[in-house]
């Protein structure tokens, strides 16, 4: 059959695909599409974003190349419903459309809703939001650190706020509190604050303030990004937050320490008022005060009623006082007579050291040396004799050896009999006499000696006696009172009317009767008069 003739123009399949590239490319330039994100799986390693936007009906490919996804407020996750924003292109190898994205946003509040519950689950699961993870505020911070906008009503109501409670160092860490780089900001803001060292040059705050005012939830949108959380979560410093309103949620709500429902609450929280911690530390000290005036009144109290069952100091020394008087009366006597007992032990002692009986004692001992030396010799001389008497005769009938031995015994008997001789002796006793003679010269000093001895132990006693006497005491304006047979009368009871008795002065005696009704019977423990002064006896 032969080819019909046409006049159509041919075209490749590349000039087909670039021409329905162009076309679409020309009446889709710019669109938005609504649909939910399907088969995502993160980034390429080439940096770029490939997924599927569907609905109940169709579906189309869509790609985030690497520069768009990085300035994305919002970034995909599966199955989020979204509306993006781009251009539609073909992909010439395999005939497919696709839908370029260059913006992408949540597809009304409820997706919004959705992907914050979502999220928080997350983050729950994670343990993130526990309570034992949250930590108490310091009570009085030095430094506070603020994360805000430099330039919003919230740094003010937080500055004035702490000015009007207890002035305080703040260090604020300017962020941008809305839009795309909310949350990288806000997380270099803490961790920078955290980065800080104790005693640096710049202060490591206390406690961070994150703050922000009050919008709607694509306004705070950067304070639920998984990020800020983590890093509120992460901090080592007590985080306060306190973004929006008191109707207003963010999920670093959860993380943080603690919740404030506004900023100005949350400058409350930080800091107690200064006025209240005055007022308390005064009333404080006042109670302290009254406390330890009612214990001392209480210890006065007690002393007194201790001091008011004693008995008085005159009381307690009467007995003894009247004990001393007596004895310092005995204590003339009792010396004199010791006096006399060491002077007669002392006058035994001294007649028998007397130089001459000693002499005499050394002749008789020379004398009995003497006598015992001479017999001594004489027995000696005996013994030989009758020794060499029994031995000579026989000494003839031994053998030749035997007699050389005998002879030999009494050569070595003839060489040590001189020695037995009494010269040795007599050198002996002239020895022991030049030794004894030393000794009976210091023998003779002895009796000076000791009777000088004797003179200062006597002098002393004396001077002892004349301190201890009565008569000292007489001195100071008392009287030594006995009765006619010359006894101490010690106590008033002892005398009755009529008696004559003997009062000793320190000048003198005089002679005194007694007048007037018998004494009565004191109370026991009172020894004078209630004035202090001594009772007459007269």
């Amino acid at each position: 059959m032969p080819q019909a003739l046409t006049n159509a123009a041919e075209f490749t399949v590349s000039e087909v695909a670039q021409a329905v590239k162009r076309t679409v490319e020309d009446e889709f330039g710019h669109v938005r599409v609504r649909g939910e994100i399907s088969g995502f799986r993160g980034q390429h390693s080439s940096g770029h974003a490939y997924f599927t936007l569907k609905d109940d009906g169709a579906t189309i490919d869509a790609v985030i190349w690497k520069g768009s996804y990085g300035r994305l407020a919002f970034k995909p996750e599966e199955g989020l419903e979204v509306i993006a924003t781009g251009r539609l292109t073909t992909f010439p190898r395999s005939s497919k459309y696709q839908i370029v994205i260059e913006q992408i946003e949540p597809a009304g509040a409820g997706a919004l809703m959705a992907l914050l519950e979502e999220r928080r689950k997350k983050l729950l699961a994670e343990g993130l939001f526990d309570r034992e993870r949250k930590r108490p505020l310091p009570y009085l911070p030095r430094v506070i650190g603020v994360i805000t906008s430099p330039t919003g009503a919230v740094i003010r109501d937080i500055l004035h706020r702490l000015d009007d409670r207890f002035p305080s160092h703040v260090l604020v860490w300017p962020v941008r509190v809305q839009g795309d780089t909310c949350a990288p900001e806000v997380v270099n803001a803490i961790e920078g604050f955290n980065a800080l060292l104790p005693g640096g040059r710049i202060p490591r705050p206390d406690i961070l303030i994150v703050a922000r005012g009050g919008g709607s939830i694509e306004d705070l949108w950067g304070f639920n990004e998984e990020a800020v959380v983590r890093a509120v979560a992460a901090s080592g410093i007590p985080v306060i937050s306190a973004v929006g309103h008191e109707t207003d949620t963010t999920l670093i709500d959860y993380a943080s320490d603690m919740r404030a429902p506004t900023p100005t609450a949350a400058a409350e929280a930080a800091v107690p008022v200064r006025a209240e911690l005055i007022a308390y530390v005064d009333d404080q000290g006042s109670r302290q005060r009254q406390a330890a005036r009612r214990s001392l009144m209480s210890l006065k109290d007690r002393l007194r009623a201790a001091g008011a069952g004693l008995p008085r100091a005159t009381d307690l020394v009467a007995t003894q006082r009247q004990s001393l008087d007596m004895a310092s009366a005995q204590l003339s006597s009792g010396l004199r007579h010791f006096v006399q007992a060491r002077r007669l032990a002392f006058s035994k002692a001294a007649g028998a050291m007397q130089p001459r009986l000693v002499r005499q004692r050394y002749e008789d001992l020379a004398k009995r040396l003497d006598h015992i030396d001479h017999r001594a010799l004489a027995g000696l001389n005996k013994t030989i004799e009758r020794a060499r008497l029994t031995f000579d005769p026989r000494a003839t009938r031994l053998p030749g050896s035997v007699g050389q031995a005998l002879e030999r015994k009494r050569a070595l008997f003839a060489r040590v009999s001189p020695r037995l001789t009494p010269q040795p002796l007599r050198a002996e006793l002239r020895q022991s006499q030049a030794q004894l003679q030393p000794l009976a010269q210091r023998l003779g000093l002895i009796p000076a000696r000791l009777t000088f001895d004797r003179r200062q132990q006597l002098s002393q006693l004396t001077k002892l006696l004349d301190t201890l006497s009565y008569r000292s005491v007489l001195a100071r304006g008392y009287a030594l009172v006995q009765d006619e047979a010359g006894e101490v009368v010690s106590a008033a009871a002892q005398v009755k009317p009529g008696d004559v008795l003997k009062l000793t002065f320190a000048d003198g005696e005089v002679g005194a009767n007694v007048a007037g009704a018998p004494p009565q019977k004191r109370k026991p423990g009172r020894t004078s008069s209630d004035d202090g002064s001594q009772e007459s006896l007269f």
